[in-house]
C-alpha cells in the first residue's frame, strides 16, 4: 500500500473536509528519509535483517527501538526501527503470512518499509525514498 492509498482512505471518514494527521506524516517522512535509509542500509549491511521495518505512530508503541522522537525533533510523528524478525515474534506478522510479506516487501534501497499505527488502526506502507 502506498501512503496516498491511506491517506485517500482516511479523509473519506465522516468529516470529508477534515484533514487527515497522515498529510502530517509525509511531511515528517521527507525531513526524515535520510536519517531512516542510512539506519535501514546498516541494518542489511550488518546482516541484522533483510527487512527493516519503521514504525511510525504519535503514542505510545512497545515494539522496535526509538530512532526519531517526535519531542525532541519537534515533529508530529515519533518513527521506531524494527525488523521482520521481530515483528514474526511478537506476532505482529504471523507465520503463514510470512511468504506474502517477503514478496510484497519493496526494494529497501528505493523504499521505506513503514508500519503506520493511527488510532484506526495499523497498516504496512511502502514509501519512496525519493520523490
Amino acid at each position: 500500500m502506498d501512503i496516498e492509498d491511506l491517506m485517500a482512505r482516511d479523509s473519506s471518514a465522516d468529516d470529508p473536509t477534515a484533514s487527515s494527521p497522515l498529510k502530517s506524516l509525509k511531511l515528517d517522512l521527507d525531513f526524515y528519509k535520510e536519517s531512516i535509509k542510512e539506519v535501514a542500509n546498516e541494518m542489511i549491511a550488518e546482516g541484522y535483517t533483510l527487512y527493516p521495518i519503521f514504525i511510525a505512530h504519535q503514542h505510545e508503541v512497545n515494539v522496535g527501538e526509538m530512532l526519531l522522537d517526535k519531542n525532541e525533533l519537534n515533529t508530529q510523528w515519533t518513527i521506531q526501527v524494527s525488523s521482520f524478525e521481530e515483528f514474526v515474534e511478537r506476532g505482529l506478522i504471523k507465520e503463514e503470512r510470512k511468504d506474502h510479506f517477503i514478496k510484497s516487501y519493496k526494494n529497501a534501497n528505493d523504499f521505506m518499509c513503514l508500519f503506520v499505527i493511527v488510532p484506526e488502526g495499523a497498516n504496512f506502507v511502502f514509501y519512496p525514498y525519493a520523490n
